[in-house]
């Protein structure tokens, strides 16, 4: 049994050494954001969340993600039985955090009690009109020039040192489901796509995936759902028109069947629009999955490893 069970991925954060430079990026991918009296940058989408996205300033540097748990009372545990304390949040929301580190050293950080803002209205459109279904009657369909609307933090990928120990660390404490285990060779794992227990309440495929790497510790990316596929390709047009870099996509992928479409900040790191992902419970289980299946696209542009380039 875990200590807890968190409930979503709450937000990521990083350091940068120009804000108004990561500011201008997270307009132009779809994020609102503002500065704090001690000078922070937070940035949200339309969901409701209080912050998903925080930099300091500081040398370029991913320095942690965080969860959030469903109560107060389950921060407490989570403290008592790692011998920590629960703290105020100093943040967009407030609320109480545990700070935590894990078996490579990324900072995690388990929330609750937090303020939420007004969700935002969804992009209104006139109906679908496919083979099977004709709902847009004597009306056209025209789609603004505008950044993506992000809705929420939906994942974050880590690389990490030894893919077991992180594992059981982040099974033990916050209680996650394999939803993929992705193997090099037939009983060789690598990593994992690791999704929230909620029993009997669909979750997305995966919150956090855990990838062996020689590179780690590092943020391999973070990915935001959008509104749907026409948000994701405005987004696309939009980011392309003010020449921001990208770094993978429009595809589908294979596993959690996401159309995703990745692009780089002004430092490197990666962030990923996404919708139309899977839906799991408990009683889905797991599976095993090869490494083709992990790079693998049910359309779109091969991942830049396997065309031959570097991602």
């Amino acid at each position: 049994m875990s200590i807890l069970k968190v409930k979503d991925i709450a937000f990521v954060r990083f350091s940068a050494p120009d804000l108004e430079q990561m500011r201008a990026f997270l307009d132009d991918f779809g994020l609102a954001s503002e500065v704090d009296d001690k000078g922070d940058l937070y940035a949200h989408g339309s969901g409701g969340s209080a912050f998903v996205h925080s930099t300091t300033q500081g040398d370029p540097a991913f320095l942690g993600v965080g969860f959030y748990a469903d109560s107060v009372d389950d921060l407490h545990k989570l403290a008592d039985a790692q011998g920590v304390s629960v703290e105020p949040l100093n943040a967009p929301g407030g609320g109480s955090v545990v700070r935590l580190n894990d078996p490579d050293g990324i900072s995690v950080e388990v929330v609750a009690g937090q303020q939420t803002r007004e969700a935002g209205a969804f992009p209104s459109h006139a109906g679908r009109n496919d083979a099977r279904t004709k709902e847009r009657v004597r009306e056209p369909l025209r789609l603004e020039d505008r950044p993506a609307q992000v809705v929420r933090l939906g994942h974050a990928v880590l690389e990490v040192s030894d893919f077991r120990t992180s594992e059981r660390w982040y099974k033990d404490l916050f209680g996650f489901i394999t939803s993929d285990e992705i193997e090099a060779e037939p009983g060789a794992a690598i990593g994992a796509f690791l999704r929230c227990d909620r029993g009997d309440q669909p979750t997305d495929h995966h919150t956090l995936f855990l990838l062996q790497s020689a590179n780690a510790p590092r943020l391999n990316h973070a990915a935001f759902e959008v509104v749907d596929l026409d948000d994701l390709m405005c987004g696309h047009a939009h980011l392309k028109k003010a020449q921001r870099t990208p770094a993978w996509g429009v595809g589908r992928h294979v596993l959690g069947s996401q159309v995703f479409d990745y692009w780089r900040d002004p430092w490197g790191n990666e962030l990923e629009h996404w919708t139309d992902g899977d839906l799991f419970t408990v009683e889905d289980g797991s599976r095993t999955a090869t490494l083709s299946d992990l790079l693998n696209v049910q359309w779109g542009p091969l991942h830049p490893m396997m065309a031959g380039g570097a991602k």
